[in-house]
C-alpha cells in the first residue's frame, strides 16, 4: 500500500513528535494508516476492495505451505520499526514473521525487523512509495525478501539480498510466470502472477 507525504498540521510553540501527529491524523481520520519513513509521514486512504481481495488471495499459498503456525506466521497490517529515524516505522500490507515476534516489541506497535522474513506491498494510488521510499527503507532494514504487487503497471516485483539502502536483486514477473519466492521464508512458495493481478483488478459487471 502507498500514499503520499503530508505536511505537519500543526504549528504549537512547542515540538510536536510525528509519533504525536501520526496519532492525531489516525484519531480524526478512523481507517488511515499512517506510517513515518525517512522523518515524513506517509498517509493512505482505506484500500479498496481490489487490494483487499489480492491480499486474501496472497494469503492462501504462504498458510497451505506451511507458513502460518509453528516457526513463522502470516499476518496482515504489522508494524515494522526501521533504522531509517527516530520515529520511523512501516505497516506492510503482508508479513511472514517469526513466530516469537510478540517478545519483540520495539515501541509504537512496531517490531524489530530482525522478525522478518518478508514484507510485502499492494499497490494503491501512489505507487512510487512502494516502488522506491519502501525499497530504500526495508533494505535498510535488512529484511530478506520485499515483494511488491504493482497494480499500476501490472508486474510483480521480487527483491532479494538488501545491502545498503538497496536490494543486489530485483525481478519484475508479467502475467503468466510463476515466481517461487526464496526458501528462507522457511517454505517454498509460488505465485501465480496473473492469478494476484487479476485478483487486484476491481470485477466488472457483463
Amino acid at each position: 500500500m502507498s500514499a503520499a507525504s503530508v505536511e505537519q498540521p500543526f504549528h504549537d510553540e512547542e515540538p510536536v513528535t510525528l509519533t504525536t501527529i501520526a496519532d492525531e491524523i489516525m484519531e480524526r481520520h478512523p481507517g488511515y494508516r499512517v506510517e513515518i519513513i525517512g522523518g515524513h509521514l506517509l498517509v493512505t486512504p482505506s484500500p479498496d476492495a481490489p487490494h483487499a481481495r489480492a491480499l486474501t488471495g496472497l494469503m492462501i499459498p504462504f498458510i497451505a505451505a506451511g507458513l502460518h503456525g509453528g516457526e513463522t506466521e502470516t499476518l496482515q497490517n504489522v508494524g515494522l520499526w526501521l533504522p531509517t529515524g527516530a520515529e520511523d516505522y512501516a505497516i506492510p500490507d503482508l508479513v511472514v514473521v517469526d513466530a516469537d515476534i510478540d517478545d519483540h516489541l520495539v515501541e509504537n506497535n512496531a517490531y524489530d525487523p530482525a522478525c522478518f522474513r518478508l514484507v510485502l506491498e499492494v499497490t494503491s494510488g501512489n505507487w512510487k512509495d512502494d516502488l522506491k521510499t519502501k525499497v530504500a527503507a526495508y533494505a535498510e532494514a535488512k529484511v530478506p525478501v520485499y515483494v511488491v504487487v504493482d497494480r499500476k503497471h501490472q508486474r510483480l516485483h521480487v527483491l532479494t539480498d538488501p545491502v545498503g539502502s538497496t536490494y543486489e536483486n530485483h525481478r519484475p514477473h508479467a502475467p503468466g510466470e510463476l515466481v517461487t519466492l526464496p526458501d528462507s521464508i522457511g517454505a517454498k512458495v509460488t505465485l501465480d502472477v496473473a492469478e494476484i493481478l487479476k485478483a487486484g483488478r476491481p470485477k466488472t459487471s457483463d
